[in-house]
């Protein structure tokens, strides 16, 4: 009679998916989450407040206060939090809270790039804990005070976090990936804080009955979401209203990031703009120098990015204008274009700037993401009046 299997890292039985090497069998599904995996212990206690020369807005202690009192109730939390918020600064006080209890804490985000820069962040706010990395090509050290890591890494701990928090749950690798989901949920032995500008229905579904679901939708500043200027036109309209743009942004001494739908489009597009402009850069998942291109932009010796949704979080740049060209393609959805407007006034020295759509057509989605800014603009002036 053939034994029943079950994969022990993913749950999975399908027969499909069962392989057999040297007599034993092995799930062919999760193959590539393999390697060293750790086991739980309990950390010594660290008092470690976090160190900010800032001080946050009454809403956001407001809401840091109730994470760290669901926490203690062993119940989860949506942050749903506009971008540029501040969503990171709301979490700071129950890590505060774990750190002191001496319990392993996690910070996980879809994407290497957010990890790495995060992880610097923590460090300074929190310089008495041990503040580690982990995301692929970087697992030497997989134990410390505060983890932050890529979600493909999560695998390496099982039944793990005391505090598990969750940023950009509904971002690229993660999104869609079922496997993901099934090692986020493993890796849980507490309770998780997930923090998304642009939730989907299905973890707030989900939350409602799990946890309580905390709002956000005024950015730290108090400032609007600048809401999309749209220009009409065809490629040749489109491209010299980009030219136009790009050109006059760097000679106010703004960085450009232009967006292009594909990386056929992108890359037609840079080598446009690039005979006419200097000193731009390429960005798409194919490019293998992306990270030094994105901090070469970021220290000001780029003027621009030419660059695919790669770039649609994660970056906050003092004084960014950003251009959406074929904003109208299909691979816009409404989160997706909420999210790169999110890219413009994230800093207090320069909260308002440009955010231009380039289409030929209205869509369902370039209406929908309109609202949405509009709307969270218009809480901002019910409760703080006009800025």
């Amino acid at each position: 009679m053939e034994s029943f299997f079950v994969c022990e890292n993913c749950g999975n039985s399908n027969k499909k998916y069962i392989g057999i090497r040297n007599g034993i069998k092995y799930c062919r599904l999760c193959l590539e989450f393999s390697g060293k995996k750790v086991k739980y212990v309990k950390n010594n206690p660290i008092n470690a407040k976090p160190l900010l020369n800032y001080e946050l807005t009454n809403e956001q202690k407001e809401i840091s206060l109730k994470v760290t009192t669901n926490f203690i109730k062993n119940k989860n939390t949506l942050i749903y939090a506009v971008c540029g918020a501040g969503k990171t600064e709301l979490v700071y006080d129950v890590i505060s809270y774990a750190l002191k209890k001496g319990m392993q804490v996690g910070f996980t985000i879809p994407r290497r790039e957010v990890v790495i820069e995060l992880a610097h962040r923590i460090k300074s706010t929190f310089p008495k804990a041990k503040v580690i990395c982990v995301y692929g090509g970087q697992t030497e050290i997989l134990e410390g005070n505060i983890i932050v890591l890529t979600t493909h890494q999560l695998f390496r701990y099982p039944n793990f976090f005391d505090l598990l928090i969750f940023d950009e749950i509904d971002a690229f690798p993660y999104k869609g990936n079922e496997l993901l989901k099934i090692m986020f949920k493993k890796s849980i032995r507490g309770n998780y804080v997930i923090m998304s500008a642009t939730p989907s229905k299905e973890i707030i579904k989900e939350i409602k009955n799990s946890g309580q679901i905390l709002t956000l939708f005024t950015r730290f500043h108090l400032y609007e979401i600048p809401e999309p200027k749209i220009y009409y036109g065809f490629l040749f309209t489109k491209i010299i209203i980009t030219l136009y743009k790009t050109h006059k942004y760097i000679k106010n001494h703004k960085p450009v990031l232009i967006f292009a739908p594909t990386i056929g489009i992108a890359t037609y597009l840079f080598e446009t703009i690039k005979k006419f402009i200097k000193n731009g850069g390429l960005v798409h998942s194919k490019v293998k120098s992306n990270s030094s291109i994105i901090n070469d932009f970021k220290k000001g010796k780029l003027n621009y990015l030419v660059t695919t949704s790669v770039l649609e979080r994660g970056i906050t740049i003092k004084g960014l204008q950003v251009i959406i060209f074929n904003a109208d393609h299909d691979i816009y959805d409404k989160e997706t274009l909420v999210q790169i407007a999110g890219r413009v006034g994230r800093k207090k020295e320069e909260p308002t700037g440009d955010i231009i759509f380039l289409i030929t057509r209205i869509t369902t989605a370039i209406s929908a993401s309109m609202i949405d800014i509009r709307e969270k603009n218009e809480y901002l002036h019910s409760v703080y009046g006009t800025n």
